[in-house]
């Protein structure tokens, strides 16, 4: 077997308990996921992370596409004057500009933005594109990079250069608009439940937490295994501010020159770091099916090489089988290393399923498999297993979201005062659920004292924001939200 490595030898990383933070550093660089750039703040993906993208990055297309969304591209430079148009977007996002000033060896006549979002240069293009109200709605979505020059990053959740799919869409009035944002807000929960096992939370952000230059933002929470917020997705109701700004217009059935409404939407990488929060644990990563580069590994056992033969080529036409069944499945034949070590490393890699297979298994003709959630081992026959692999990793699929809500259920707490959502977040940690009247003056004593910060409010199937009664968590003030609070990435 050549330079085998010994059985016991493995990748050691820190614990969650010890240090949930250096764990998921170690988890995604000795997982080959990503590396650090040469430039500060950039990360490179490696492979077997850019897969895991792949894979979620292609259904999310197709679900994109099938409500009626067309792909396109823009630049990812942004002349300066275009996000001075919108005075509160240019505010929020000039502190993270990056700017380009010369080019070609020469000072620019107008600087230039690297893209840190598109509703500028796109709303540019809308205000060419839309005529008519029979232009309307006018639905593209484009999958680009962006750069928000971050002073504090962390890989995938954070970071310098990321990538994403951003959706813009140009509505005739403002209520056909505000179905197309709890529409995709409605997508992304079904997409982060279906594929990535993720439970969430949906609801409203807050004036001072929505997205610049919106209306409203609504947004997608997932809780991670250190008791921190994410939020994984948003969904913005612009109402008219950047169509205002960008002359986008349209003559209605009257003959009547009008506003658009418009309406943006996206999700990025954070998107694997999430996976990796939510799910993973002291061995790894735990992936999903659905997003797995490899469902299923196949790892092989033998003495000598006239066994390894023997056993590789029965496991090759077994291989083939799976493969017929659309499975994505890996038979791991290098010779260098022990079986140890790949149970070791597949684990680390969050592989759903491990088939062991060695001379005793060959005469029985049957595997030893491994369910990486669970840890469970269970025999099977060959064709029993082929015959129930696709259902066997929908348990895992299946069980991996059951696990993960579990967790959230029993991390979110109520208070009715902030000494309780204080002495929470100092003994328990979550989510924290309270009444409040809508005075940021009472978020800002939450985030002073707890770091904690409003994550969404409240909102009822149809993206209502549900009205409550009762006293605000800040003190007599009369209640008109249920709002989430958590410290969050």
């Amino acid at each position: 077997m050549g330079n085998e490595k010994d059985k016991n030898d493995k990748k050691f990383f820190t614990k969650q308990s010890e240090d949930f933070s250096k764990w998921y550093t170690d988890v995604i660089l000795q997982g080959d996921l990503a590396e650090y750039s040469a430039v500060k703040g950039c990360m490179v993906i490696k492979p077997y992370g850019y897969a895991i993208w792949e894979n979620l990055r292609d259904d999310l297309n197709n679900r994109i596409k099938d409500v009626g969304v067309q792909n396109c591209y823009f630049p990812m430079f942004i002349p300066k004057h275009f996000m001075d148009k919108e005075a509160e977007h240019v505010e929020g996002f000039a502190p993270e500009a990056a700017v380009v000033t010369h080019g070609g060896g020469e000072k620019l006549e107008e600087p230039l933005i690297i893209r840190p979002t598109s509703e500028t240069i796109i709303g540019d293009s809308f205000s060419r594109w839309v005529h008519s109200y029979r232009d309307l709605p006018l639905k593209i979505n484009q999958w680009a990079n962006i750069v928000r020059w971050e002073k504090r990053t962390r890989l995938f959740l954070r970071t310098t250069e990321f990538l994403w799919q951003e959706g813009h869409s140009c509505h005739a009035d403002f209520e056909d608009a505000e179905r197309e944002t709890i529409k995709i807000l409605k997508l992304y929960k079904e997409f982060d439940r279906e594929i990535l096992s993720v439970p969430v939370l949906t609801g409203q952000k807050s004036e001072s937490e929505k997205f610049k230059g919106a209306y409203k933002t609504l947004a997608t929470e997932a809780l991670a295994k250190d008791l921190k917020s994410i939020q994984a997705g948003t969904s913005h109701n612009l109402g008219q501010n950047f169509a205002k700004a960008f002359d986008i217009k349209y003559l209605d059935v009257n003959n009547q020159q009008q506003y658009v409404y418009n309406v943006s939407w996206g999700v990025s990488t954070r998107l694997v770091g999430t996976l990796i929060v939510v799910h993973g644990d002291d061995k790894g990563l735990v992936l999903p099916p659905k997003v797995a580069p490899h469902q299923i590994v196949v790892v092989p056992i033998y003495k000598n090489d006239e066994q390894r033969s023997e056993i590789l080529n029965k496991l090759s036409n077994i291989v083939k089988s799976i493969k017929d069944k659309k499975i994505r499945v890996l038979l791991d034949d290098r010779d260098n290393l022990s079986p140890g070590y790949k149970f070791n490393e597949w684990e680390l890699k969050g592989v759903p399923l491990r088939l062991e297979f060695g001379p005793k298994d060959m005469e029985k003709n049957q595997f030893v498999a491994v369910r990486r959630d669970t840890a469970e081992k269970k025999f099977y026959s060959v064709p029993e297993f082929i015959e129930n692999a696709e259902k066997i990793l929908d348990e895992i699929q299946i069980g991996i979201y059951d696990k993960a809500k579990t967790f959230m259920e029993s991390n979110i707490h109520e208070a009715k005062t902030i000494d309780e959502l204080v002495e929470i977040m100092e003994t328990k940690g979550g989510m924290v659920k309270c009444l409040w009247s809508g005075d940021p003056k009472v978020e800002e004593i939450i985030q002073e004292k707890t770091k904690a910060t409003n994550r969404m409010l409240e909102m009822d199937d149809d993206g209502n924001v549900i009205e409550t009664s009762g006293t605000c968590i800040g003190g007599e003030k009369p209640a008109k939200y249920t709002a989430y609070f958590a410290k969050a990435y």
